[in-house]
This record gives structure tokens, sequence and C-alpha cells, in this order.
């Protein structure tokens, strides 16, 4: 069975060997830039993974990876711009080091590059293929609207949140299970379980960043602690602590999400003290579980050898333990 470290090794070595045209050069030096500074490339170790469940070949279903990768950076570089974020993966973003009309059209072009390399596959599973991934992609868009909506308002529930983060981020997971079980030939109910298995872990990844990002050590998370508590973004945490907070708490929360000048330590650390006074820290760890359960079960039900389950058990695993 495939591992997760000799996936990314794969991955790695092919998106440097990418056929990205050379001119006109500030339409394509973005793609190979954002390609080149890295990423933990789960989405397509997942496709490939997936389809080793069902064949040894998991080489068949390279395209799709290699698909499923260029789509996921196209929307960061979107979201980049959207979110006017300055820096990717310690790097300059795209829009930031040339400009925000030269980021938008490369990553229409990576879009375009996506749905070619997904398309390209064996034609008795194109056409379900093809159909999981526009779905998905649609759903994507979906996602990241809610999340634009969002931003202006005071609160939202945590069910709005839940589908929100099921739509930016965990769809795109699970598509890239579905799209290596589809391509491995798996039958109807083993795809639906592959898919649904990565939905799962999709949620928990994204509830992990939100944890993280509070509880997080700065040298394992790569960023900084507390810069969602600063930026006031909807998160697990700040959804559960709105619906639960009440009198004194309640006040001392809307104080610091709507406060204008403060001292950056100080709205964290109140931020968090707030939080414990929850539990939802505690809360938090529990939704993760939740998810990681279901994720497990679906694996489980999956009717092939456990040997062959293993690697993907071990991501679960990984993403469950990354929060203690």
């Amino acid at each position: 069975m495939l591992s997760f470290s000799e996936g990314q090794e794969l991955i790695n070595r092919e998106l440097q060997k990418l056929p990205v045209a050379h001119e006109p050069r500030d339409l394509y030096d973005p793609i190979k830039y954002i390609i080149k500074i890295g990423g933990k490339r789960l989405r397509p170790v997942l496709v490939l993974m997936s389809c080793n469940l069902f064949t040894e070949d998991y080489l068949i279903a390279l395209k799709q990876a290699l698909g499923i990768e260029l789509f996921h950076n196209f929307t960061l570089l979107h979201d980049d711009i959207m979110d006017e974020s300055e820096i990717r993966r310690n790097h300059p973003t795209v829009h930031q080091k040339w400009n925000k009309n030269i980021a938008i059209l490369s990553g229409d072009a990576m879009s375009i590059m996506s749905h070619r390399f997904i398309a390209d596959c064996d034609e008795g599973v194109m056409r379900p293929v093809i159909e999981m991934f526009s779905k998905t992609a649609l759903e994507v868009c979906e996602g990241q609207q809610f999340d634009m909506n969002y931003e202006n308002r005071k609160q939202i529930s945590t069910q709005d949140y839940l589908k929100m983060i099921e739509l930016k981020t965990a769809v795109l997971i699970a598509a890239s299970m579905g799209i290596g079980a589809l391509t491995g030939k798996a039958s109807a109910s083993l795809v639906k379980q592959s898919y649904e298995f990565g939905k799962n872990i999709g949620m928990a990844f994204q509830i992990r960043d939100d944890y993280l990002d509070v509880y997080g050590e700065p040298g394992v998370f790569g960023k900084m602690i507390g810069q969602d508590i600063l930026s006031n973004k909807k998160t697990y945490l700040l959804t559960r602590s709105i619906e639960l907070a009440r009198g004194i708490i309640r006040k001392e929360l809307q104080k610091w999400q709507t406060a204008t000048d403060y001292d950056t330590d100080e709205k964290i650390n109140a931020i968090r003290n707030i939080y414990s006074r929850l539990e939802i820290e505690k809360l938090t760890a529990s939704a993760m579980n939740e998810y990681y359960q279901e994720a497990i079960r679906h694996l489980d039900k999956m009717k092939i050898k456990e040997d062959r389950k293993s690697e993907l058990r071990k991501i679960a695993d990984t993403i469950l333990a990354r929060h203690q």
C-alpha cells in the first residue's frame, strides 16, 4: 500500500515536470511559482491512496491527482485575492508578487488545466469522474461565497459554519477519495464510503486548524498563534462561544469582537480566557473526535483487506492527534 510520504514524493516530482507553457510569462510564471512553494499535497496523495485500495496500479490515477492539486492551488490564488492575504506558505502571495489581474488570470488557467487532467482517464470511468469533479468545483465556490457572506455578520450559527467548511474544504478532500476510488474501478458502495471517509476527514482537518490557531505551537502550526482571533474570523471555537456565552461573558466577547483599538496579546489572552470559561477547548476536541469516528466508521465498512486501509487510518489518526 502506498504510504503518504511516498505519495508526497511522487506528486512533488510530477508537479515539477508539469508541461506548463513559457509564454506569455505573466500567465504561466505564477503557476510555476505557486507549485514550487510547496504544500501538504494531502488531496492528490489521497487520490492515489484511494485508488490503491482497489488496484495495485495506482498510477492510473496520477493525472486526476495532479488535476485535484492544480484545482486546489487555483482556489488558493483567488482566495488570497479576496482575503487580501500577503503571505502564502511563508512566501508572498501571487497578487502581491505580480498583481491582482495576473493572479486572477493565472488562477483561471490553472482551473482549465485541472479540468484537462481530470478528464484524462479511462473512458469507462470518465463520465462519473468528471461529474464528481464538476459538482465539487461548484460546491467549493458556494463555500467561498458563504465564507465571504459571513465576514461582516456579527454572528452565525455553528451549523451554518459547519456547512460552510463542508463546502469550502471538506468536499474537495471527499472528492479526492471518491475520484481515486472511481479511477480504481471500485463499486458504487465503495466509492460512496471512500467519499464519506474523505468528507469527515476534511471536517476534522478544518476544525483542527481552527483549534491550532488558538492552542497550537507556532513552530508546529507554521504560523503565528491567534491570527483568527485578531481578525474575528468565524471559526468553530468562536461560533460555539457566541452560542454558549451569557451575561458578563457574552458582553466581554462582544466587546472584543467590536474593539478597534487594542493590544494584540491582550485580545488573544482575553478570548482564550473566554474559551476556557466556556470549555470550548473540550467541545472542539469532541467535535473533531466525532468526525474522526465517522470517518473510521466508513473506512471499517469497506470490505477490503485491513492492510490496504492501514495508511488511511494513519492519516486519520494523525489529524486527531494534532490537537493534543
